[in-house]
């Protein structure tokens, strides 16, 4: 458990924000948009007293497990993972060099990942399937996948959703990054994804839909979806693609576009301000 402030673990989040731009800007190539929506996310999820984890014994029996299934992410996951001591900080600026720790997409030889992903649509389906075999072997630990909503234009999803439900899965929490942008722009002109909390409930799981850059809100869902048995959760996180870097917000050309020197300088004195 911890006992941080909203405002430190603000603070936190606003230092991965810098880690994870730096990463991406070093190495002239990764995906700025959909890493600065989620870092708050991820921020109150392994700094809030949420997840069951342990940097010094990453295979820790007890542990919780996290999967990233929005895998070209992984800029805001390795500056979590890095900043909670799985590995040095100094992997960081190695990001997507060859031979480096740290690759494009999660991979399990990096410590604190057991899933590796980047294929989208497929993490929820792992989740479901280690969330089955915790209940199964009667343990405690809990499942959390955070999905592109973008991501959620992929069939598989609702194949694991519904699965999900039929096997009552309430110790799985599936988390929806909601910034309304994806590779090729807005996702209602690419496909729309309608009234995704209405969806999901009415694959049975239990919704909670939240801004996913209030911290109150973020920590208090998840407390909340602890809580809840006989069905799983899902956190609908409303964000913002590129939140932090003012010219990468809500475009989505920054899905995968490194910021330019300037921007660069721009984004990090209004983060350090």
């Amino acid at each position: 458990m911890t006992n941080l402030s909203i405002s430190q673990l603000q603070k936190i989040a606003n230092g991965l924000r810098i880690d994870l731009l730096k990463m991406i800007f070093v190495a002239s190539s990764g995906h700025p948009g959909g890493s600065l929506s989620i870092i708050d996310v991820l921020t109150v999820l392994f700094f809030g007293g949420i997840l069951k984890h342990d940097p010094k014994n990453p295979k820790w029996e007890k542990r919780d497990f996290f999967i990233l299934s929005k895998g070209h992410a992984s800029s805001a996951l390795y500056a979590v993972l890095a900043k909670q001591g799985y590995f040095p900080q100094e992997e960081l600026l190695k990001f997507r060099k060859v031979s480096s720790l740290l690759q494009g997409h999660p991979s399990t030889h990096i410590p604190g990942i057991d899933v590796a992903t980047g294929s989208l649509g497929q993490g929820l389906s792992v989740g479901v399937g280690v969330a089955l075999g915790l209940k199964q072997d009667q343990k405690s630990n809990r499942v959390y996948v955070a999905i592109g909503d973008g991501e959620t234009q992929e069939g598989q999803i609702y194949e694991a959703a519904s699965a999900a439900t039929h096997y009552k899965l309430d110790n799985l929490c599936a988390i929806i990054d909601h910034n309304n942008l994806q590779i090729d722009g807005p996702t209602c002109e690419v496909m729309n994804l309608g009234n995704l909390a209405k969806k999901w409930e009415a694959f049975g799981w239990k919704v909670l839909e939240i801004d996913g850059h209030n911290f109150e809100q973020i920590l208090k869902a998840f407390n909340s979806a602890q809580e809840i048995k006989g069905q799983p959760t899902l956190i609908l996180a409303n964000t913002i693609k590129g939140k932090g870097a003012p010219c990468a917000e809500n475009n989505f050309q920054y899905h995968g576009k490194p910021l330019s020197e300037k921007e660069m300088e721009e984004t990090l004195k209004a983060l350090n301000s």
